[in-house]
């Protein structure tokens, strides 16, 4: 096994340190849920190990925080954890992630949380392509990192609309600038943060928020009336999971700008992400284990939380500690784990009605024989869609009759997560995947939501090999060499995600990305302080979905937990490597 050295420092702490770097790695079997195994005098209790969870458990470990990681699933990770069937590896919600460019906070943000260890693989360029129409009239449309490529490649694609490009880009790019506030809304004191709300001084302040909300569809409809170029500027809504009429012009803005300078993949699989993440935890006395269902919050007489309970077997198991933080989501948190007459509380039940429950996600999974070579598979996404006019084709969709529609999806992405990864012909020789990902709504699966995993019953198995013979009829007129070559396949549906990810109603990106919620008063209103004392909210229902916004979660969390700006604390690291590199540069 190759080892490198790299010299990493730790998170407002003392001089750089030389730590091993291990390639090829492979996921570590963590422990499952035992009493025994509770570390003494905790810190704190974070339930749930996605990003948002681990990477707030990373924090306050590299502050000395003894922290314990709950999670109810075998595998720690999340969104970010892999599994294994028939000899083939899928991640099941790293397809791509952007913003890692060298001198980029958030590259230099992703470096603390793993000590340095993770690295990171570039996807080719162009990194996405978006296909609009039927085989017989298809137009592909590529996608290129680097600002000034991609609004020229865009342009030789659609002549005339030079102006219409620019001024998209223009306006992207101040309301990324302008999202600053929504972090400050959350760590002022609420009755100021309201105050900047409600006067609309946040929405002076920032394009963000003068943005957040207007719809996508509004804004790019006034800026083109080329139908092809709107869907091209609107592709990417599946990495939130809202169609371009009621999803918020802001938040895309943070994606496109998130990726406008390229796209990258975890060398080894998004499981290394958690395996890079854990041993820091453990390294200041705390722990992660999985297998773990926290059943309820432990309030005392005061309504204060003071830990959690653990179901194991028919048993509860209570584990104590002065900070309870919730990664599970919010309608989990509020809704599932604290007792019904703290959920009555008049706060929580203003906060949960500003959001709304994202929609149901629907992955399939694809093992292939042979390599990427053979089977024309290369590091890029393919966005997929059966026209140009996304918002009908999704409402059709969406809100139309089970039996119908899922013979005809409208949209998929479609990516190989073994041709993203250099290390995958090591490790997996003369095999291939093919992840393809759209959204179906819980209420088609709910009847089985109570049904043995893997055997919820023929009725089932047969909805989901409709969708899955939909998809396939989609991607193999855009892959045509896998046709013949695939030895595994199966489907996750919005019950799968309910059961592994505990997500409510089986979405992918938690509460609802519409406009509603990109609102200053919105944003003010949903913060990592909750209105039970003690009891702290992270992860991608704090600002937004995807790793980056889990992080920007587990951040804002910190922040507040520890009384600290963290983002200054790594705005400052940011700048003292740039610096110390250039003066090695010279």
């Amino acid at each position: 096994m190759t080892e490198y050295n790299l010299r990493v420092k730790g998170l407002a702490q003392g001089p750089s340190v030389v730590i091993p770097c291990k390639l090829l790695v492979s996921p570590f079997p963590l422990a499952g849920f035992e009493s025994r195994k509770v570390p003494q005098c905790l810190d704190a209790v974070v339930i749930g190990s996605g990003a948002g969870g681990l990477g707030l458990a990373v924090l306050l470990a590299k502050v000395g925080k003894k922290v314990l990681v709950l999670e109810q699933h075998s595998r720690a990770g999340g969104c970010c954890h892999t599994f294994s069937e028939k000899g083939f590896e899928f991640d099941v919600g790293i397809h791509y992630v952007g913003d890692l460019q060298e001198s980029r906070p958030f590259r230099c943000l992703l470096d603390q949380l793993t000590n340095g260890q993770l690295q990171w693989e570039p996807l080719d360029n162009p990194f996405d392509r978006v296909v609009l129409g039927p085989p017989e009239n298809r137009r592909t449309y590529p996608i290129y990192s680097g600002r000034e490529h991609f609004a020229q490649e865009l342009k030789k694609c659609f002549p005339g609309e030079d102006e219409a490009i620019d001024e998209f880009l223009r306006l992207t790019k101040k309301c990324d600038r302008g999202v600053w506030m929504m972090a400050v809304l959350k760590l002022l004191p609420f009755p100021l943060a309201k105050f900047l709300a409600c006067t609309g001084l946040a929405d002076c302040l920032s394009h963000f928020f003068r943005y957040g909300s207007r719809s996508l569809a509004e804004v790019v409809n006034g800026l083109t009336q080329n139908k092809d170029l709107r869907a091209v500027l609107c592709y990417v809504f599946g990495t939130y999971g809202k169609s371009p009429r009621e999803a918020s012009f802001s938040m895309h803005s943070l994606l496109m700008c998130h990726y406008l300078h390229g796209a990258w993949y975890p060398r080894g699989g998004a499981s290394e992400i958690a395996y890079h993440m854990i041993p820091i935890i453990e390294k200041a006395g705390g722990a992660v284990l999985v297998r773990a269902p926290v059943n309820r919050i432990l309030l005392n007489d005061n309504n204060e939380a003071i830990g959690v309970s653990v179901l194991k077997g028919q048993e509860e198991v209570h584990v104590q500690a002065p900070l309870v933080i919730s990664d599970a989501g919010i309608f989990n948190t509020y809704n599932q784990l604290l007792p019904r007459e703290v959920q009555k509380f008049p706060a929580i039940q203003k906060q949960l009605g500003m959001l709304r429950h994202g929609a149901g996600g629907l992955s399939v999974f694809l093992g292939l024989a042979g390599s990427k070579e053979e089977l024309g598979l290369k590091a890029e996404n393919h966005w997929i869609f059966s026209e140009n006019n996304l918002d009908e084709l999704m409402d059709d969709y969406l809100k139309g009759e089970r039996d119908e529609c899922v013979t005809r999806v409208p949209m998929v992405f479609a990516a190989s997560p073994s041709a993203k990864d250099p290390t995958w012909e090591q490790r997996k020789p003369g095999k291939s995947t093919l992840s393809l990902v759209t959204f179906a709504p819980y209420e088609w699966f709910e009847e089985w939501k109570d049904g043995k995993v893997k055997n919820r019953g023929p009725d089932y198995t047969d909805v989901k090999k409709k969708i899955i013979q939909s998809l396939l009829e989609v991607v193999t007129h855009i892959f045509p060499k896998i046709t013949d070559k695939i030895e595994y396949v199966d489907a996750g549906t919005a019950v799968t995600n309910q059961h592994y990810i505990a997500a409510p109603r089986g979405e992918f990106y938690g509460a609802d990305h519409n406009t509603a919620r990109f609102t200053a008063d919105v944003c003010a209103s949903i913060r990592p302080q909750t209105p039970v004392r003690n009891l702290f909210l992270t992860g991608q229902d704090l600002c937004s979905c995807g790793l980056a916004g889990a992080l920007v979660g587990a951040m804002i969390c910190g922040s507040a937990i520890l009384n600290r700006n963290l983002y200054m604390d790594v705005t400052a690291l940011n700048k003292k490597l740039k610096h110390a590199n250039a003066k090695k540069a010279q």
